[in-house]
């Protein structure tokens, strides 16, 4: 079974790519969700962020996002903290949703911090989609009604496109000029090949 990370800056289309990998029946692990789901469900996480943040942080056994964005906003330190209770449960998570998936022979996470939180280490390779930042911008603004500063500030707080191509073994260009499929199409078919 080859693993495959898929990766890329906020508003590159990911998710678009990670439909069409599915679409060629690789399961795909959207992170980003499981993650969320986490939080709010796992008693481990709880516990260790309710020791950090105090009790409020899940009033009336609910996960108060706000608070926990007020915590960890510009607070590097904090959010790395919290990012070594979550990680370790999300890479748990991904390697029992890796398992119940072994009948095929290509399995895919999509992450937008696949190198920041190092899970890229648990992939054999890595696609990452790349979009012009303008794009990316105006996609963003467009997709979650936000102004331009909170964009890019957001992109800011991401790695660069070009230090995650570098470190990408496939590069999906998602700028409207080639196609999407046939791109995934070519991907599949040289990992296809590897498996052999």
């Amino acid at each position: 079974m080859i693993t495959l990370g898929i990766t890329g800056g906020i508003g590159s289309g990911k998710s678009t790519v990670s439909r069409l990998f599915s679409l060629y029946d690789v399961p795909v692990y959207i992170a980003d969700t499981e993650s969320k789901r986490l939080v709010a469900t796992s008693p481990v996480i709880r516990e260790k962020l309710t020791a950090m943040f105090g009790n409020e942080l899940f009033e009336g056994g609910v996960l108060n996002k706000a608070l926990l964005a007020a915590h960890i906003f510009n607070d590097r330190e904090k959010l790395e903290k919290v990012n070594a209770i979550i990680h370790p449960e999300v890479a748990a998570d991904f390697a029992r949703w890796q398992a119940a998936h072994s009948q095929y022979d290509i399995v895919a996470q999509e992450a937008a911090i696949l190198f920041e939180s190092e899970f890229n280490k648990y992939m054999d390779k890595v696609v990452m989609v790349y979009t012009p930042l303008e794009m990316r911008i105006e996609r963003t603004m467009k997709r979650d009604g936000v102004g331009r500063e909170l964009v890019m500030e957001r992109i800011k707080n991401q790695m660069s496109d070009e230090k995650k191509a570098e470190l990408s073994d496939f590069v999906v260009v998602n700028d409207g000029t080639q196609s999407l499929i046939g791109q995934v199409a070519q991907i599949l078919h040289r990992l296809k090949s590897i498996n052999k």
